[in-house]
């Protein structure tokens, strides 16, 4: 079985670094990684990652509007995504899930115990009806 593929997208060099070294050493996932959304857009259309792991608050095309132009594509609006985000409030919550997104992640995360957050959010989103 093939692992499963996650493209990972942060502005931060730092967040992208540890998030791949974290989904890599501990969950064997391959992982791709883009520092914007227009990168973002480009590489989930030509790799067709399993699952999309997206920053909310990025410069020019934050995540939200990231999600929304990847919903408008065929090509890439089945591939689940799961916004990561600083914005823990209820509020914050409420209008993500509106968005369709399949889950969402608060940072700063416990790089032990990410693949088993994203891996329990993908469980979830793909047994719904």
């Amino acid at each position: 079985m093939r692992p499963k593929h996650i493209l990972l997208v942060d502005d931060e060099e730092d967040i992208r670094e540890v998030a791949a070294l974290s989904l890599q050493a501990v969950g064997g996932w391959r992982v791709s990684a883009a520092g914007d959304g227009s990168s973002a857009i480009a590489m989930a259309r030509a790799e067709r990652p399993d699952a999309i792991l997206l920053d909310v608050m990025m410069p020019d095309l934050d995540g939200p509007a990231t999600f929304a132009r990847l919903q408008e594509d065929p090509q890439t609006s089945d591939i689940p995504v799961i916004l990561l985000t600083a914005k823990a409030q209820g509020a914050d919550r409420r209008r993500f899930a509106q968005l369709g997104v399949a889950g969402t992640l608060t940072k700063p995360f416990d790089p032990m115990t990410l693949t088993e957050q994203i891996a329990t959010i993908l469980g979830r989103e793909e047994t719904t009806p």
